[in-house]
């Protein structure tokens, strides 16, 4: 009986991360201005075994999506995505200038020193969903801006 109970206990534990074990790391928001309504989320996801961001949420937005920033015809363009590869073991970088996480029709403005709660849902190669919670810092308004020679 013993052996049996322990057997269930270590099966439950080691199936229960079989997910995509997702770890985020240095989350934060660019700070807003008054009546601005959108703003970016920027932060690094590292996925275990692989997966797929293909969701976010947060209660500060009415409106939360997934975008890349990419080149087209020699122009900048932003741009909804319907989900972003996580690699196995390999840090994705949500930055500015590429992919992020943009939070629309804010409810509020984003001040800095402010913690915005996050939302990210993944999904792994099985379809499976798991949601990983992110308190994400307000940083100042010119966060994440290139100093000095900037590409254009």
């Amino acid at each position: 009986m013993k052996k049996t109970v322990i057997a269930s206990i270590l099966f439950a534990a080691l199936s229960a991360p079989a997910a995509a074990q997702v770890t985020v790391g240095d989350p934060w928001v660019r700070a807003t201005v008054p009546q601005q309504k959108a703003t970016g989320a920027f932060m690094s996801i590292t996925a275990a075994k692989g997966a797929r961001l293909v969701d976010a949420k947060s209660p500060v937005a009415g409106v939360v999506e997934i975008h890349e920033m990419a080149m087209e015809n020699n122009i900048m363009k932003m741009r909804a995505i319907p989900g972003l590869e996580l690699p196995a073991g390999k840090a994705v970088e949500l930055k500015p200038g590429g992919y992020h996480v943009m939070l629309m029709d804010l409810k509020e403005q984003m001040k800095e020193g402010q913690s915005v709660p996050i939302t990210l849902v993944v999904e792994d190669k099985d379809k499976k969903r798991e949601t990983v919670e992110v308190k994400a810092m307000v940083r100042p308004l010119t966060s994440g801006a290139k100093k000095g020679h900037t590409h254009h």
